[in-house]
């Protein structure tokens, strides 16, 4: 669905509301030629409780953090930054929604170093559904190993969320897709495995659960730290520092994706090898139906991770 199509009218932008296509920059803003900005994903899920945006804390103290490699500081507090988007989650009428903090670079002049360029800071909230597609959830996606590698954080912060670096993304995500897959998965300069374009990723090996560690150039995803606590609290070990190798991906008993946006998605297929039955297998099913059944508040388990749009 295009924005277009979508009933919202309205983005935060530098301490004030403004309409929707009012929201412009200028076309020599430093952040839209050298990608100086960081940005969050973040899902604010239906409750019977009213919209709960999830582990809304966790992701601002990210998104500061990220701040800190580029210099960049964002002139409000995680306290206005969080009024503003419940305002727009509330004036808005959003049940559930996908929201996208960014903060960047804006104009002033263009040299490569940002200089005196101001820093912009504007949020936007819409309906989004499933990531991958609903579908996805249920059956899995078929995905392949990107040409294109991940770079590693000798080059570039990898634990930053930074506009610029998702170029990277978009390459391997846009060559699976020429290819007839749904998504990619990215290795790392070593040859290791490190994500997918906008997503984490965990191996199911005979009972317990791989996912690449920090060192392997990955972002340490906070739907990522949420599946590891939940799936130890169903009793699975869980090895979060992990080194796994390509080859490895083709001998999994299972495998997912986790996100912000693709949430818990099965692996089906990677390349032209089925993984396991070639479908959602039990261990990836336990998870993902718990983490929903946390997101969407159906237990009281976790409170904690929420902060509801009307308190």
């Amino acid at each position: 669905m295009s924005f277009d199509e979508m009933d919202v009218d309205t983005i935060w932008m530098d301490g004030e509301f403004v309409d929707w296509d009012e929201a412009q920059i200028h076309v020599l803003t430093h952040g839209l030629h050298y990608g100086s900005g960081v940005f969050e994903g973040v899902r604010c899920y239906d409750t019977e409780n009213g919209p709960a945006i999830f582990r809304w804390e966790e992701h601002l103290e990210r998104l500061y953090n990220s701040c800190k490699p580029y210099d960049l500081e964002i002139d409000h507090d995680p306290e206005e930054l969080t009024e503003a988007t419940k305002r727009l989650i509330r004036e808005q009428d959003l049940a559930s929604c996908y929201i996208r903090p960014i903060a960047f670079y804006g104009y002033e002049s263009l040299g490569v170093s940002p200089g005196d360029c101001p820093t912009r800071t504007a949020i936007a909230a819409w309906p989004w559904g499933a990531y991958l597609g609903d579908e996805a959830l249920e059956n899995g996606v078929e995905v392949m190993v990107s040409s294109w590698r991940k770079h590693a954080s000798s080059q570039i912060p990898t634990n930053a969320k930074t506009t610029g670096l998702y170029v990277n993304s978009m390459l391997a995500g846009e060559e699976a897709r020429r290819n007839g897959f749904a998504e990619a998965i990215v290795l790392n300069k070593e040859g290791n495995v490190a994500e997918g374009p906008g997503e984490n990723l965990f191996m199911v090996k005979d009972g317990e659960l791989f996912t690449p560690g920090l060192a392997e150039s990955i972002l340490d995803g906070i739907t990522r730290d949420s599946v590891i606590t939940l799936a130890e609290e169903l009793g699975y070990e869980v090895h979060d520092q992990a080194t796994i190798s390509r080859g490895e991906l083709n001998t999994a008993d299972e495998l997912f994706f986790t996100g912000s946006a693709a949430e818990v998605t099965p692996i089906r297929q990677v390349d032209n090898v089925e993984i396991g039955d070639g479908g959602r297998g039990p261990v990836t099913e336990e998870i993902q139906s718990r983490f929903f059944d946390v997101v969407n508040r159906r237990t009281d388990d976790h409170e904690e991770w929420f902060d509801y749009v009307e308190q």
